[in-house]
């Protein structure tokens, strides 16, 4: 009884502020998703991520072993798909950049949350910025076919993380007014995420449903893997080990969708790999972190 109350307590209020996207669209209400959206990755997310790193208390050793766990982790993660896609003969601008970067915004940073505290939150922060500066260069290069500098450049989500890296470790402050006024905003950014997640999902109609479930259940397997594998090399603490694992082995990213929109991929089959993905994770992820914790403790 008591794991299945704390799996709950868990899971229930991701999948309660998706549920609710998901039941405003199937009522019919209107939600404008790019604007949603737009106002997440280019206000509120950036200051979430600059406040947390900002006022994060990970000691400097745990900080950089947990860096370098995530970047081998992705690092792998990037090398092994790009294979397994070659292999499988699918297209690489439409599956590579899917099943390489993981949720880790809408999905990652809230159960890191609710799984871990707001120690777990501050790890969470740590490699969701790993992973968005890889998404933001090599992703949007592998989906279009060409890398922008200047659109990296022009992201507030990277000079949130950024600005945030510089401020922890040289250990500045903003003034408190300041720092109040970014952190309401920043507050924002987790609930309104999981309610787009819903919306997202609500509209997506996946087809090839069979290979875009085997795909998934490829990656978690392989993610959670290669994650565990890094973990314990890089001999991260109960915490870090477990946030680690998690962000690495989220499901696909609804943003994976609208970059294939964006630059002409197949955004259909894209779909089909979000919603698989999504309903594999609302068990494996919740129930993952007891058992990555009893382990570490055994």
């Amino acid at each position: 009884m008591n794991l299945t109350l704390t799996v709950l307590e868990i899971v229930a209020p991701v999948f309660l502020l998706a549920g609710i996207g998901f039941a405003w669209v199937k009522v019919g209400l209107e939600y404008r998703i790019q604007f949603v959206t737009q106002l997440a990755m280019t206000l509120s997310l950036p200051c979430l991520i600059f406040v947390s790193l900002m006022q994060t208390q990970i000691d400097p050793a745990a900080l950089k072993s947990l860096s370098m766990a995530a970047i081998v982790s992705y690092a792998i993660v990037t090398v092994v798909f790009l294979i397994l896609v070659r292999m499988l003969k699918l297209e690489t601008r439409t599956y590579s950049a899917p099943l390489i970067f993981g949720n880790t915004g809408n999905l990652g940073l809230p159960l890191a949350l609710f799984a871990f505290g707001q120690a777990g939150l501050s790890y969470a922060v740590i490699v969701f910025a790993i992973m968005a500066l890889w998404s933001y260069t090599f992703g949007i290069w592998l989906v279009a076919g060409a890398g922008s500098p200047g659109k990296v450049l022009r992201e507030p989500l990277v000079w949130g993380t950024v600005l945030g890296i510089v401020f922890l470790w040289q250990d500045w402050e903003t003034p408190m007014f300041l720092t109040n006024t970014l952190e309401l905003v920043g507050q924002m950014a987790i609930p309104m995420m999981l309610i787009t997640l819903g919306v997202a999902v609500a509209r997506l109609s996946g087809r090839g449903f069979v290979q875009a479930a085997f795909l998934s259940l490829v990656k978690l397997v392989l993610c959670v893997g290669i994650a565990w594998v890094a973990g314990r090399y890089f001999e991260l603490d109960q915490t870090a080990f477990g946030v680690l694992v998690l962000q690495v082995a989220t499901p696909v990213a609804v943003t994976s969708y609208l970059l294939a929109e964006k630059y002409g991929a197949d955004a259909q089959a894209v779909a089909g790999l979000v919603v698989a993905s999504t309903l594999i994770s609302i068990g494996a992820l919740p129930l993952g972190s007891t058992p990555i914790n009893s382990c570490l403790i055994a």
